[in-house]
């Protein structure tokens, strides 16, 4: 019988692949990966400047947008330095501290952003359905409020997959089929038993998408509804506006997200760089897109943007 070597020759590191099959063009494959991440940068600090410089726009939903962009913000920066000393440098190793750390604010930061949305269709509900007791309801202090718990949350339930982590023995081969630490990525390379890490994993990721989504639904029933209700099409048309942004958002941030999810667990025919590019693009996607969606769909953001931006550039002259 064949015996397995528990004692690796370095127990502290594991070993990132970059993209499996595609080492050949990491360098290339940098080029779209680093221009993502500073669009990211310069898109969400650029709302989080006007937002915060701006008096007019310090309202709960601004707020809130300012939330997202920092958890935009968290998500790239915690996955693109490392991605692109692997693509440039063939820097591969991480210590296992660093990578169950990397993990533990990665799927944080992941499930903030969830509650964040949640939140976000609450304020849209509020908006439509009650917009007199609006500013009762949603002061800037419940919202901060709110975005914390959320974090709260996601630290919570997401702390026992790295504990779990630590616990399992590591063999011979320590590399992870990654660009970054993702749980299921460090989970495969274990010699021990899995089932509790992958169960524990699962259940959360549907319970908290799971409910999450399922308030989502709710408060857009609610909205429909009061749409439904409206007698003029200019108010039909006033609400749905309203709502686009925060649609689109949840369109590129829980599709790709649950997508991967899925593959990764139960799409074992997938050839392995399809799942590291997958998984990747659902990190980077988001964060690029985001600022530009409520750029372009908030009317008060969008005239904001243009006089900044207008304003630089007659400074240069």
């Amino acid at each position: 019988m064949a015996t397995f070597n528990l004692t690796p020759s370095n127990p502290s590191t594991f070993s990132l692949s970059g993209i499996l099959g595609l080492e050949a063009v990491h360098i290339w494959i940098s080029i779209p990966v680093s221009m993502s991440y500073i669009i990211s940068l310069l898109g969400n600090a650029m709302l989080l400047f006007i937002v915060g410089k701006e008096q007019t726009l310090h309202k709960p939903m601004y707020l809130l947008i300012c939330m997202l962009a920092l958890t935009d913000i968290a998500t790239c920066t915690l996955v693109v330095p490392k991605a692109l000393c692997i693509f440039w440098f063939n820097f591969k190793n991480i210590t296992v501290a660093w990578c169950l750390t990397q993990m533990f604010f990665l799927h944080t930061v992941s499930f903030t952003q969830s509650a964040i949305l949640v939140t976000m269709a609450f304020d849209r509900y509020v908006a439509i359905c009650n917009p007199l007791r609006y500013t009762t309801i949603l002061t800037n202090a419940r919202v901060a409020t709110l975005g914390l718990v959320g974090l709260i949350r996601s630290a919570l339930f997401i702390l026992p997959l790295p504990l779990i982590l630590s616990r399992l023995p590591f063999c011979a081969n320590r590399i992870i089929h990654q660009t970054h630490c993702e749980h299921m990525a460090v989970a495969k390379i274990s010699c021990g038993d899995i089932t509790v890490s992958r169960m524990y994993s699962l259940v959360i990721a549907f319970v908290v998408s799971g409910i999450d989504l399922m308030l989502i639904a709710i408060s857009y029933g609610l909205i429909i509804r009061a749409i439904l209700k409206m007698s003029s099409k200019k108010s039909h048309q006033k609400a749905l506006n309203t709502c686009t942004a925060h649609i689109c958002v949840m369109l590129t941030t829980y599709s790709p997200g649950l997508f991967t999810s899925l593959t990764h667990r139960f799409g074992q025919g997938i050839e392995p760089h399809v799942h590291i590019i997958l998984s990747n693009l659902y990190l980077l996607i988001p964060p690029m897109l985001n600022p530009i969606i409520y750029g372009v769909k908030t009317k008060e953001l969008r005239d904001k943007v243009v006089k900044y931006t207008s304003r630089m550039c007659f400074s240069d002259h």
